[in-house]
């Protein structure tokens, strides 16, 4: 009787890493069961190109039923818990929903873990707005969290509830504390994004200036693709544990504008206009990571540099805009 594929269970999976992750999983022969709510409204725009080759669960973080049903009915090997209210200034505006989802979500996926099957290995997707207004420079995986928004205060919970439920029911649950990662499938709101695009807009003759807020935050930002790939291995490890994932360089959000306009060949300083709405109530100033532990025992290491990360960006969002202006023509 042949042994069946590795199955690993995805939330989040219309999202930018759980489309990456979901590449990467069937690049290596998984199935792959992508949980996705009841909703009319999903969004399978990242996932188009792999929809045929994914099994959709319904289920919610939210309600711990769907959680029991789809672990007994799919018996799944491994589960990767990238959903969450993962916007960063909506959490201001929806501090609740976002404790709903980015917090006690992770302890609704637990304890159906627990109770339906210990051995399932868990993967968290922890987050570096945990570390928020930080006590130390680079954050490792011992800084003291501080976050400076619902959003980190709800992934500092969904942190350690993981680390509780390992160490109390010793289950294979790991955290990934990942630093900005960004590509061609994040989101618009998400300020990376709001640039490579804003930018094509502007060489389309689309736009004539790109609203931002405080350009000297600072931030360690890699490519998407390169960290789902981390999020794998660490669920290969014999034993659980706790990693940051991240480049160890730190750049402002004015170089991501410099490098993005001039990729097009034009001075983003005549296009970029500073816009207080666009400040959040508590800043976080500087982020940069220290992955020194990912790399030794993962054997991991970021690929794509900073300077080709935002490259690839603004040439997918100028295919992406001019192919609507063709379909338009």
């Amino acid at each position: 009787m042949s042994k069946r594929a590795k199955r690993a269970l995805v939330t989040g999976i219309t999202g930018q890493d759980g489309s990456h992750l979901a590449e990467l999983l069937l690049d290596k022969g998984y199935e792959v069961l992508g949980m996705v709510r009841r909703t009319s409204t999903v969004n399978w725009e990242r996932i188009g190109h792999l929809q045929d080759r994914i099994t959709f669960v319904h289920g919610d973080l939210l309600d711990q039923v769907s959680l029991l049903t789809i672990l007994q009915e799919y018996q799944p090997d491994e589960v990767y818990n990238l959903a969450a209210q993962s916007f960063v200034p909506t959490s201001w505006q929806q501090p609740v929903l976002t404790g709903e989802f980015t917090a006690l979500g992770v302890t609704r996926m637990l304890d159906a873990i627990r109770t339906i099957n210990p051995e399932i290995r868990f993967y968290q997707a922890s987050s570096s707005e945990m570390f928020g207004k930080v006590v130390e420079t680079p954050q490792r995986e011992t800084t003291p969290f501080y976050p400076r928004s619902p959003y980190g205060v709800a992934k500092v919970y969904g942190h350690w509830i993981t680390v509780n439920y390992r160490e109390s029911y010793d289950l294979h649950a790991t955290s990934g504390i990942l630093f900005n990662h960004e590509g061609p499938r994040r989101g618009l709101e998400f300020v990376t994004r709001k640039i490579s695009h804003g930018v094509a807009r502007i060489k389309l003759g689309l736009a004539n200036e790109l609203r931002l807020g405080n350009l000297d935050a600072k931030r360690d930002w890699g490519y998407a693709g390169d960290y789902v790939e981390a999020m794998w291995l660490m669920l290969q490890q014999d034993s659980p544990d706790d990693y940051v994932v991240a480049t160890g360089e730190t750049h402002s959000v004015r170089e991501f504008c410099e490098l993005a306009f001039d990729r097009v060949g034009l001075d983003w300083e005549k296009y970029v206009v500073v816009d207080e709405r666009f400040f959040r109530p508590a800043e976080v100033d500087l982020l940069v990571g220290d992955a020194s532990k990912a790399r030794r025992v993962l054997g991991w290491e970021p690929k794509t540099s900073f300077e080709e990360l935002v490259n690839l960006m603004v040439d997918a969002d100028l295919a992406l805009l001019e192919g609507k202006l063709q379909g338009i023509s």
